[in-house]
């Protein structure tokens, strides 16, 4: 498609991949307009701004594609935004289909990003004009948060791929570093169909994090063990790696001698089953953190192997999210989620945790409203994403068997009480939610007479 036959244009890209930079290198050009990002779930283009081209959030809510036409009938300029993968995927699903779109597709090294998505939130600087101001400072490498960040970003680029591919699309490909590069900003200005070159001089965003990632970290001897078993450079290394996508294989644990392979479905809850696997194992002990090779290694090691998972009845599993993440307010990686819940979506959670005046009645309301906000989320008509503590687990399991079905499942009894939270308004709402678990596993309501209290 020719450059100038696009009506807008959008950055498709996640947090801390260097978009505010990008974006100001885009208003350089003259006639570019370009408006932030348009489906954060928490502002709309910019922080503290909850209204655009004559709509607001709420109307935003209700048809996001609504939002694109009036940008681009409202704009004076030829005009584009910000999408990222939490964004909301209506919005996502419209611009990827969209021929009239020009699609950027920003990507960086994904330890980059989750280092210094991690400081952001530590820091609370997410933009810097000037040196004087940064804040700087030190944040843990947790393996396993890692991995799920990995996934995410994966996932994503995956749709982009597959979706330009069926629809015969090309995109404008640019990695963090070719930020710097004026040659390749030129580039994109030509791609977008203007061919005068960018003011820089407007150009205000500094680069937050200058420094090698092993003295941003509180640990990064654990950092660099766990990166190298993945397959991704050095810390001290700055070069492009792209993730593959995978069914979460990091996460399965294989017994050493045993020929039992355990391949989780991610969720909320204490998991009892590595220390079961544990006390089964003639050694005591487990092998996780595998990549394929490794994993058709052990395979092939023993004969007669038995792969499973575990699933959970939809009502303790989706109560232990929303107690263990959504309920409290110092959840780092939930905190938008939350703030989101509250002011679109109503939810009555207390403004600080552990609250003393929380009673049975507060938490069964706000259970609740939890259960009915999920019903829409699981079904595509929230911007909010879609976490895997509380996916389905028909989803979750349908990932796991891309790369090998589990011979047996079998549900877990819950480690949390419900007795006194549930209620038939509970069970209605969570089939209601989670309709498809429970046509597929046979779900019963439940009943804490057979179950863990």
């Amino acid at each position: 498609m020719a450059a100038q036959e696009f009506d807008y244009f959008v950055i498709l890209a996640g947090m801390r991949t260097g978009s505010n930079l990008l974006e100001e290198h885009l208003s350089a050009f003259p006639g570019i307009e370009s408006h932030g990002e348009l489906f954060n779930p928490h502002f709309f283009g910019k922080p503290n701004t909850e209204s655009q081209f004559g709509l607001s959030m709420a109307a935003r809510e209700a048809d996001p594609v609504r939002v694109i036409g009036a940008m681009r009938s409202t704009s004076q300029h030829f005009p584009g935004f910000r999408l990222f993968y939490d964004h909301d995927p209506r919005a996502i699903s419209f611009v990827l289909s969209d021929p009239k779109a020009a699609k950027i597709v920003l990507t960086r090294r994904p330890i980059d990003s989750y280092v210094s998505l991690k400081i952001a939130r530590k820091t609370d600087q997410w933009w810097l004009s000037d040196m004087t101001s940064a804040r700087a400072a030190k944040v843990p490498f947790v393996a396993e948060e890692y991995v799920e960040f990995l996934d995410t970003l994966s996932e994503f680029q995956n749709r982009i791929r597959h979706s330009l591919q069926i629809s015969g699309q090309t995109a404008f490909p640019i990695d963090y570093e070719d930020l710097s590069d004026p040659d390749v900003i030129t580039g994109l200005g030509r791609f977008l169909g203007i061919d005068a070159k960018p003011d820089m001089t407007n150009v205000r965003a500094k680069v937050q994090n200058p420094t090698a990632l092993s003295d941003r970290l509180s640990n990064p001897t654990t950092a660099t063990d766990v990166l190298s078993r993945l397959n991704v450079p050095d810390i001290e290394q700055v070069p492009m790696h792209e993730p593959g996508r995978g069914p979460g294989i990091k996460f399965f644990r294989a017994c050493k001698s045993a020929p039992l392979l355990y391949m989780p479905i991610r969720g909320a809850g204490f998991d009892p089953i590595p220390d079961w696997l544990k006390a089964v194992d003639p050694d005591g002990e487990l092998v996780g953190g595998m990549t394929q090779r490794d994993l058709r290694r052990w395979k092939r090691q023993h004969p007669g192997h038995r792969s499973f998972s575990v699933i959970r009845h939809p009502i303790p599993r989706v109560h232990d999210a929303f107690c263990r993440f959504i309920l409290p307010a110092d959840e780092e990686n939930y905190a938008d989620v939350r703030a989101a819940l509250i002011q679109h979506y109503n939810l009555p959670l207390p403004p600080i945790w552990p609250d003393v005046a929380w009673s049975l009645d507060d938490h069964r309301k706000a259970f609740l409203s939890f259960l009915k906000f999920l019903k829409g989320n699981l079904g595509g008509q929230t911007s909010i994403r879609v976490d895997n503590t509380w996916a389905t687990q028909d989803t979750l399991l349908r990932a796991v068997a891309q790369f090998t079905t589990p011979d047996t499942g079998f549900e877990v009894m819950s480690p949390f009480a419900l007795s006194e939270v549930y209620t038939s308004d509970i069970e209605k709402a969570a089939e209601a939610a989670y309709r498809r678990d429970y046509m597929m596993f046979g779900f019963s309501p439940w009943n804490d007479g057979d179950q863990a209290a």
